[in-house]
């Protein structure tokens, strides 16, 4: 048995006086009487005496081992904290010495298997390779979890690697955690590299939780399971102990039901002034470099404050519909989840906003050409330095030749599905950042067009953000951009790998820019313009990104709360874990088993038959 096998029994050894009183069946164990609570009511409830956070703890647990490890099985947490009821308990003793750490004090959070925890769980992106000795310390993530008095209450599951270790990698898959399903529908795939994260808040397994993202990486999530995502601006929360792809364009964020519990979770993450392991802490993200643009010296210490629920009133949008139509022409965007975000543009207009179609007024965003280059060659080297930082797990102190040859020498386990052609690329690059390798092109700089160093790669993706996101922001007097974040979760199909239509997250990944992603509809097919009513709702949800410059979160979330609070998505379609996605007209017919008859009675003219013919 593994070792998170082995915490998860304990932990509900801990747990069994308070699961037996007075109730029966493991489904009836499952407590909900604090589903859907935000960050705010807890902390009232916990300051009134009405509830500890041993208590909150413990119903968290309950949750996570009826619906996640057995019932409908979301499988989205990988380990748990065998200190978290310990945790819980110091924070209500500091409670009761009047001492509050912050607004995720005695608050059960989960974090992805990738953020170092110095305590007694692993950290391993997914892989048996980083499965032994947990890591030597906590990353500056979870060390400003502890100083804010937050309960960790375990890890969550992700896409191994997050999701860069094969082009045809299945999201929410790893070697050691297995596949996270969507509460959505538990055939729906919950979109990575945080899948676990994101099913885990939507599954109220905890009150939030934390990923990381690259490109797509927390906002996807956020979008396939109907939660609120922040993807931070790059260097706003630390890297330092988080297992890398790339420090151009790596951050740490959260997932939240509300806006107000990310922004709330966001306050205690961030990295306000150099943290003195990240230096990204200390600057600027890609697209202000070289600009003459410099880190805030304000950044707020509270983002709950820019919560307004008539946040969109006198906002200024602009809207793009780049890529919504499909990466591949002969897979097209279903007309209906199209529909769906019509109408969420249209929620934007009546909740105050004025749009400006950034497509019809003939803007183009600077393509990030130089992005798949960066990334390649940055894990290569970054994740070595990690590797550096470990002890006790088969790569420590090893290269990502280390982790090719693992992966080679346990394929049975590390390798079922899909190989790891990733890893061979990024282990081809040449050290020297001004090699131009002529497998990489773009049209963007003249001197691209037959070859592309790293250098001209990063200047490359500098101008997709001085050129994309800032050019439309200046040019047309925008508060932000918005478009859809990905599209409605795929059934997870574990032989052909993912079913991404598009995504727009990369019109600010590579400069190092924010999204605030929200719930936005949930597609449905009308059976016609007459009959608008009779409809079928795909039972999946459709989210919307804001996009803004660096440092805009405060813009951002203020945007994205005023749009929840107009429609009020996530409230009006709670996740039903059910098995399948639609779940309404798929039963098919009622048998009717056939009976024997029994024979005629013979009439006086009628034959004997003999017998044993």
């Amino acid at each position: 048995m593994n070792t998170p096998a082995i915490r998860i029994l304990f932990l509900a050894a801990l747990l069994t006086p308070s699961l037996a009183s007075g109730q029966s069946g493991a489904q009836n164990a499952v407590p909900t009487q604090h589903n859907e609570a935000t960050v705010a009511q807890l902390q009232a409830e916990m300051a009134s005496g009405m509830l500890t956070s041993e208590e909150l703890t413990r119903e968290y647990i309950a949750r996570i081992l009826g619906l996640d490890q057995s019932g409908p099985g979301v499988n989205a947490v990988i380990e748990l904290n065998p200190d978290a009821l310990v945790m819980a308990r110091n924070a209500d003793a500091l409670r009761s010495r009047g001492v509050v750490l912050g607004p995720l004090h005695g608050i059960p959070v989960l974090l992805k298997d990738n953020i170092d925890t110095g305590d007694k769980m692993q950290t391993s992106a997914g892989s048996f390779a980083l499965v032994g000795l947990p890591a030597r310390r906590d990353s500056t993530v979870a060390a400003n979890l502890r100083a804010g008095g937050a309960v960790i209450l375990g890890k969550t599951n992700l896409s191994e690697w997050a999701n860069f270790r094969s082009f045809e990698s299945i999201s929410g898959w790893s070697g050691r955690g297995g596949q996270t399903h969507n509460p959505y529908g538990i055939d729906r795939n919950p979109c990575g590299s945080s899948s676990g994260s994101g099913a885990a808040a939507s599954a109220n397994f905890a009150t939030v939780s934390f990923g990381s993202e690259t490109d797509g990486s927390i906002v996807c999530p956020a979008n396939a399971n109907g939660v609120v995502g922040i993807k931070p601006t790059v260097g706003l929360t630390s890297r330092a102990g988080v297992v890398p792809i790339s420090h151009t364009q790596d951050t740490v964020g959260p997932h939240g039901r509300t806006v107000a519990d990310a922004a709330a979770a966001l306050s205690v993450i961030q990295s306000r002034s150099f943290d003195g392991r990240d230096p990204a802490t200390g600057g600027v993200p890609l697209g202000w470099q070289g600009t003459g643009k410099t880190r805030p010296t304000n950044i707020p210490t509270d983002y709950t404050k820019f919560v307004n629920p008539n946040g969109l009133q006198g906002a200024k949008l602009g809207v793009t519909r780049v890529g919504l139509n499909g990466f591949d022409p002969f897979v097209p965007t279903p007309g209906p989840v199209l529909d769906a975000f019509e109408e969420a543009v249209q929620a934007l207009q009546d909740a105050g906003a004025t749009v400006i179609d950034l497509d019809a007024a003939g803007f183009t965003f600077s393509p990030a050409d130089g992005e798949f280059l960066v990334l390649l060659y940055d894990f290569k080297f970054d994740v070595a330095k990690y590797f550096m930082a470990r002890a006790g797990v088969p790569v420590a102190g090893g290269t990502l030749q280390s982790a090719i040859d693992f992966n080679n020498a346990h394929a049975d386990t590390e390798m079922p599905f899909f190989n790891q052609d990733i890893f061979d690329f990024a282990e081809t690059m040449n050290p020297d950042p001004n090699f131009c390798d002529p497998r990489f092109t773009s049209a963007v700089l003249p001197t691209t067009t037959t070859c592309m160093s790293y250098s001209d790669a990063l200047k490359i993706d500098h101008l997709a953000g001085v050129n994309g996101i800032d050019a439309a922001i200046s040019q047309f007097g925008l508060d932000a951009v918005v478009s859809a974040t990905d599209n409605p979760a795929w059934a997870t199909d574990l032989l052909f790998g993912d079913h991404f239509i598009f995504g727009t997250s990369g019109l600010v990944a590579a400069p190092g820019y924010p999204i605030v992603q929200v719930p936005a509809a949930f597609p449905k097919l009308c059976a016609s313009p007459t009959q608008p009513t009779n409809c079928t709702q795909y039972g999946v949800p459709l989210g919307i990104s804001f996009f803004g410059t660096a440092f805009s979160e405060p813009k951002l979330i203020k945007l994205a709360s005023g749009f929840e609070a107009a429609t009020q998505v996530r409230a009006h379609n709670l996740p039903t874990f059910a098995a399948t996605a639609p779940s309404t007209n798929i039963q098919g017919t009622t048998l009717t088993k056939p009976t024997r008859r029994a024979a005629p009675a013979p009439t006086g003219t009628a034959k004997k038959v003999p017998h044993h013919l």
